[in-house]
């Protein structure tokens, strides 16, 4: 059955969309085919004569704020912003265990483990810098939600970073736990994004609800801040 994109808008106007994506939906087509979110983009033309574009990824298995541009102009614009650093990201992440500051920044170069897996990456010295903010926003039996801002765009960047730091994202199954029988999806969200689309203009910002299945994790955590 066709996901209904419409209902989650999150952002539109005449240059770009903001969906909320859902978790486990790869955003593009693999190699092996099957159900993916661009191919329903058609549900978002909205009278333009081609479907939207894909201006960025998350990973299948991660929600939230998933920006597209409607047309080419749109989508060279978004590609430059977010090459140069320039749209803020903000994820929330229930990892297992918790760091003992309330904040801090993880600065570890990150390099491809196996270049036959090119998506598997891994803390390496001689690799290309990679720099995340974090903030503890709550703190449970063994668990921790963090809010975490890239300020680098690698390929796995923060649940790498969580992993080397000790506290690896729930139901990870690459770089944590989540291979085990039983295991959580990952509790991975990209809560918000801001996008100065327009220099004449404010920044566009949009929020992406809290998913269902981080709910009940996040309210071992003390809840989710406003």
């Amino acid at each position: 059955m066709p996901l209904d994109l419409v209902s989650r808008l999150l952002y539109r106007d005449g240059l770009i969309l903001i969906v909320d994506k859902p978790a486990g939906l790869p955003v593009h087509r693999g190699p092996k085919g099957g159900d993916n979110l661009e191919d329903q983009f058609n549900q978002l033309r909205f009278g333009l004569p081609r479907a939207p574009a894909l201006a960025h990824r998350l990973d299948k298995d991660t929600s939230g704020c998933l920006v597209l541009g409607r047309h080419r102009k749109a989508l060279e614009r978004l590609g430059r912003l977010f090459k140069n650093g320039r749209i803020e990201k903000t994820y929330w992440a229930v990892v297992e265990g918790a760091p003992y500051a309330a904040e801090g920044r993880i600065e570890l170069a990150l390099s491809r483990l196996d270049a036959e897996r090119g998506w598997w990456m891994g803390v390496d010295p001689l690799g290309l810098p990679a720099v995340t903010d974090w903030r503890v926003l709550g703190r449970g039996a063994g668990l921790a939600l963090l809010e975490l801002k890239p300020r680098t765009g690698r390929t796995h960047q923060l649940r790498v970073h969580c992993q080397a730091m000790g506290w690896p994202i729930l139901g990870d199954p690459v770089y944590g736990n989540g291979k085990r029988d039983g295991a959580p999806a990952l509790h991975l969200h990209a809560r918000a994004i801001v996008v100065p689309m327009q220099d004449s203009k404010p920044p566009i910002a949009a929020q992406a609800p809290t998913p269902a299945h981080m709910a009940q994790a996040i309210a071992d955590c003390g809840g989710a801040p406003p």
